[in-house]
């Protein structure tokens, strides 16, 4: 049983991260005529922090590389990235003249993505709650 609130939680945070896709995904299609506007997307979660976490202690340690800003590389305007947060795409497939790299092709595809899993996530969350009922014999059928 005690992996059943990791599973819950791994769940519950991965539709945090897809509604967090999503709102940036449709800033971006707002932005599509935007001049010098550069398309937006949301870092993916570090598995290893719930890899860790699960393990509390044990040998298994699994990380992503962190880089650390500077003073001289926070003076020529870089800025440091958290878990979670928004970068700038580096998977575009044009730039407009004016600067934009926006392509409503590419957003599409990306928010029927988003909803793709989250619809996956939502099946696991009712599954899991199945189970549970049916353990604690309340008939989750």
């Amino acid at each position: 049983m005690s992996n059943v609130p990791s599973l819950m939680a791994g769940i519950g945070r991965e539709m945090k991260h897809l509604a967090e896709r999503q709102r940036v995904i449709a800033q971006n299609i707002a932005n599509s005529e935007t001049p010098g506007f550069k398309s937006r997307e949301v870092e993916a979660p570090d598995f290893g922090d719930l890899l860790n976490q699960q393990n509390q202690g044990g040998t298994p340690h699994v990380a992503r590389p962190r880089v650390q800003i500077t003073s001289g590389m926070a003076s020529l305007g870089a800025s440091p990235i958290g878990a979670g947060s928004v970068i700038l795409d580096k998977d575009i497939s044009e730039t407009k003249p004016d600067g934009n790299n926006v392509t409503l092709e590419d957003q599409l595809l990306r928010m029927s993505q988003v909803q793709a899993d989250f619809t996956a996530m939502t099946n696991l969350y009712r599954k899991q709650q199945s189970l549970l009922k049916t353990a604690l014999g309340r008939g989750g059928g």
